[in-house]
């Protein structure tokens, strides 16, 4: 699937990938997911991807090639392809912050090199950005573990600081913050309120286990007041991107709480200081790093995080149109997050 600039976007023949650089490793996709993200781009919110670029930036696969310096994988091995890629060696990659990479990793699958929307994708750096996954885990589940969760839990639930006994609001109910919720949930707060305006996703929220679930900004804030006696909400998750998510995220937020965005912002937003300078509220954003995926896979393993609801509609590999036309039509289709297969739909654990 070929980025060919704002608004334009086309399944072709490409060359298949090849090493380019000893730590490399190149992976047959077999389970691929759209992201925000690449609507994001397809609008031309993020001017770093040139036409050209072939799009994605999750996977699970096999490795069909490994390079001379990969030591931890090799041909046959399956494998998680994580939206981050990392060096390993730099400061950032050092102290877990992979998402800053400065060795030539950090967020490049589909952004500043070719990504994972194909049958075949080169993943530099193998040995830190690609996972090796247990037979028990299957493709449907492991894929909500390349970029969703991870990215829900560290830039959006860890960065806002929940803790036991919290409010939560959680501002959209796209996968990003259902996944929110889900993650929310390992931390039990008192409450978690979720404002979107769909109702079906206001659904998904409530079953996925949002205590509260509204339409409108005033209605997050009838409800927010209620739970808090008044005070706000502790913690405050933006997942849409939008100015006006962001500002309801800010003006709900009790003074002494904490603000995390997590949506990808294509045009400014205001920061009300006239308001915030004196409420000691602390207002945090981020790239995922992914440090949290082997923590996450080994609860999905073990039962403990339950991706099933996630998944909404499957395609095979070669309908990525349909499925882009699916993703992108969440109001009419209900769509959360789409799952394309290589061999058609396969959602049973590997033998």
């Amino acid at each position: 699937m070929i980025y060919q600039g704002p608004g334009r976007r086309s399944w072709d023949e490409v060359p298949d990938p090849v090493i380019t650089d000893p730590a490399d490793a190149v992976v047959q996709v077999d389970a691929v997911t759209i992201c925000g993200t690449d609507l994001h781009i397809l609008k031309g919110d993020v001017p770093e991807v040139r036409p050209g670029r072939v799009l994605g930036h999750e996977a699970v696969g096999t490795v069909v090639a490994a390079g001379p310096a990969v030591t931890t994988l090799r041909p046959g091995d399956r494998v998680l392809v994580s939206c981050i890629s990392a060096c390993g060696r730099c400061r950032y990659c050092r102290t877990g912050m992979f998402g800053q990479c400065l060795g030539g990793g950090g967020w490049v699958l589909g952004h500043l090199i070719d990504g994972t929307q194909a049958e075949y994708v080169r993943i530099p750096f193998a040995d830190t950005s690609a996972y090796r996954l247990p037979d028990s885990v299957a493709d449907r589940a492991a894929l909500l573990l390349a970029d969703i969760l991870p990215t829900a839990f560290e830039v959006g639930v860890r960065n806002g600081g929940v803790r036991p006994g919290d409010s939560v609001l959680i501002v959209g109910a796209g996968p990003i913050g259902l996944a929110a919720v889900t993650t929310a949930r390992l931390l039990t707060p008192a409450h978690i309120v979720v404002v979107d305006p769909a109702g079906p996703r206001r659904e998904a929220a409530k079953t996925m286990g949002a205590d509260v679930a509204v339409g409108t900004p005033e209605d997050a804030e009838k409800v927010v007041a209620e739970l808090t006696g008044g005070l706000g909400a502790d913690v405050t998750i933006e997942a849409v991107g939008v100015p006006e998510t962001f500002e309801l995220c800010a003006r709900l937020v009790r003074p002494g709480g904490r603000v995390a965005n997590v949506g990808v912002h294509g045009t400014p937003a205001t920061l009300h200081l006239e308001h915030l300078w004196m409420r000691d509220v602390t207002i945090t954003t981020g790239l995922v790093d992914t440090c949290s995926t082997p923590d996450l896979l080994k609860m999905v393993a073990a039962g403990r995080l339950d991706t099933s609801g996630f998944v909404t509609h499957e395609f095979a590999l070669s309908d990525m149109e349909a499925a882009y036309r699916t993703f992108a039509d969440p109001a009419s289709t209900g769509a959360l997050k789409i799952a394309a297969f290589r061999d058609g739909f396969r959602d049973e654990p590997a033998a």
